[in-house]
């Protein structure tokens, strides 16, 4: 029998927003540190960088335990609480990374199909990531990536919540190599939002068959 990972929920709801430069939350050690361990070592392989759905790659039941967990209402009843908003009914995307890319870390706003943007990183701290390359950056602009209120290395389990705006820029300095996170939206529900659900899931069977072949 695998024994669930226990994300630190009750360190999400004492966490403060912070408003510099656009309201989020960061969480330390959202995993801890043995749940980590176990989580690092049931990551799946990612044939290449870019998104994948959970369904286009063969998770453990360790890591499907945790997406599943994280899809669900308790999650997201913390956040909807933390930025007073009403997510009930918002529709879930969620995505998984193993590695970025030269082209990847751009600075960015998430579409305006998803209300809120929700980053876990599952790194341990090697070291690797004094250079700062790879390490999330909230920017006060979309110009410079130097421009940046906080930095969070993806590492440790940390956890990275922020509703999405019209200033919620965001990136991080040129990285080439593993970094996994696991993204989660909640998206809006419209047209746009569906459109999106769709490639989703249409990605999802895409890679899927990719990868058997």
């Amino acid at each position: 029998m695998t024994i669930p990972i226990t994300p630190d929920y009750a360190a999400l709801e004492n966490a403060g927003v912070i408003t510099d430069p656009f309201p989020h939350v960061v969480v330390p050690h959202f995993i801890g540190a043995a749940d980590l361990h176990a989580a690092v070592a049931s990551l799946p392989a990612f044939p290449s960088g870019g998104s994948y759905p959970p369904d286009a790659l063969n998770l453990s039941p360790l890591i499907r335990q945790l997406v599943d967990q994280l899809e669900g209402p308790g999650l997201r009843d913390i956040i909807a609480a933390k930025f007073g908003l009403d997510l009930h009914d918002a529709p879930t995307m969620l995505t998984l990374r193993g590695r970025t890319r030269a082209q990847d870390g751009r600075i960015h706003r998430d579409s305006s199909s998803k209300r809120v943007t929700v980053l876990l990183y599952l790194n341990t701290d090697d070291g690797a990531w004094g250079r700062h390359e790879g390490c999330l950056r909230l920017l006060r602009g979309e110009h410079d990536i130097e421009d940046y209120a906080a930095e969070i290395p993806p590492v440790n389990g940390t956890l990275v919540v922020f509703p999405n705006g019209e200033n919620t820029w965001h990136g991080h300095r040129r990285f080439v190599g593993v970094r996994h996170t696991i993204q989660l939206n909640y998206m809006t529900n419209d047209s746009r939002a569906r459109s999106e659900l769709r490639r989703h899931r249409l990605s999802a069977l895409t890679k899927r068959l990719g990868i058997a072949a």
